[in-house]
């Protein structure tokens, strides 16, 4: 490319383009991801979430609800007890208390 002004502008318009595919590549990369966490967790969960820190994984929802199932989690309708709002799921294996904040976030926002 010469080295005149039109050059200088192909350049630079060659590098915009470049910079956008870029980002359009980041977000549909970015897409793929999970979501993460809402940073209301804790607050939603209440005493629960500490709980779910402390307890041994991998768990299933069965051994949940025998050892937490009278904790209140704040819902959309209100507060339900975790025995409540796991009683429509099946019995299902947790590897963390990440997975479970995760499931129960689900269940209370629909």
């Amino acid at each position: 490319m010469a080295d005149d002004k039109q050059g200088r502008n192909e350049q630079a318009d060659d590098e915009k383009r470049r910079q956008r595919e870029r980002m359009q590549k980041e977000a549909r990369t970015r897409a793929d991801e999970e979501e993460p966490m809402r940073a209301d967790s804790g607050e939603r969960l209440g005493d629960l979430d500490e709980a779910l820190e402390t307890h041994n994984y991998p768990t299933t929802t069965d051994k949940l609800v025998e050892a937490y199932g009278d904790y209140e989690i704040e819902t959309q309708g209100g507060t339900e007890t975790l025995d409540e709002v796991l009683a429509a799921t099946d019995n299902q294996t947790y590897d963390s208390a990440y997975d479970v904040r995760r499931r129960l976030l689900e269940l209370i926002h629909h």
